[in-house]
């Protein structure tokens, strides 16, 4: 065989290889964890913060349980947990069990809001809603955002984002009343982008609120949430 000859052919031999070869873990987690052609942004940018103390975050438990048994902050991290077996918020309530934080003091109707915080959602928690924009026409609410068996998901629709288990997130909701759309950004990346559903009154919640086929123990952690709006 001449010298250029097999020089083509280990050229080629080790192209076929490379080609055959798996991507490098690293390369192939990136590929999973950013769809194509998206790139991470601040959401935040053009909305200014408004200011929150602890008398904006009223929580809502089972109202047989103490603030503790079901509830934690230790300055940073809030844990709310729940039981499938607890009872509602209310005596007078039919609803499933809870354990949120209904945001107040900045209840909106028109504008453009949004809802900033780093979220963690420990293994096996499932069948519950995490966050939620309360306020709909024919519904109680416009968004809530559930979990099932790892994935965030729009109600119990579409994946927002698998692998949600056991990691903190940032998550960023915007809400334009007007133009009648909520867009939302999981670590930066625009995730979903769907129609409101109408409502004269809209708040923030977040937390864990029973829904279909919830697991017997359900649990969320947030810190640094923010509420912010558009000038």
């Amino acid at each position: 065989m001449a010298p250029h000859t097999m020089i083509t052919w280990a050229v080629g031999l080790c192209l076929l290889v490379f080609l055959a070869s798996p991507p490098p873990a690293s390369l192939a987690a990136a590929a999973r964890a950013t769809p194509p052609n998206a790139t991470a942004a601040d959401p935040t940018e053009g909305f200014t913060a408004v200011s929150l103390t602890e008398e904006n975050f009223l929580l809502q438990r089972p109202y047989d349980e103490s603030i503790g048994a079901r509830y934690s902050f230790d300055g940073t991290v809030r844990r709310l947990w729940v039981l499938a077996s607890d009872k509602p918020h209310a005596r007078q309530s039919h609803t499933s069990p809870r354990t949120e934080m209904r945001m107040k003091g900045y209840d909106y109707s028109s504008g453009v809001w949004q809802f900033e915080g780093y979220g963690y959602v420990p293994s096996g928690t499932s069948g519950v809603s995490v966050m939620q924009v309360f306020g709909g026409g024919e519904t109680a609410t416009t968004l809530m955002l559930h979990v099932y068996g790892g994935a965030l998901r729009y109600y119990d629709r579409q994946v927002v984002e698998d692998g949600i288990y056991d990691r903190w997130f940032r998550l960023n909701v915007i809400h334009d009343v007007e133009a009648s759309v909520l867009i939302v950004f999981i670590d930066g990346v625009e995730k979903l982008r769907v129609p409101g559903r109408g409502g004269d009154m809209h708040y923030f919640k977040f937390g864990v609120y029973a829904q279909n086929h919830d697991s017997s123990r359900m649990e969320s952690r947030w810190k640094d949430v923010k509420i912010l709006r558009k000038d």
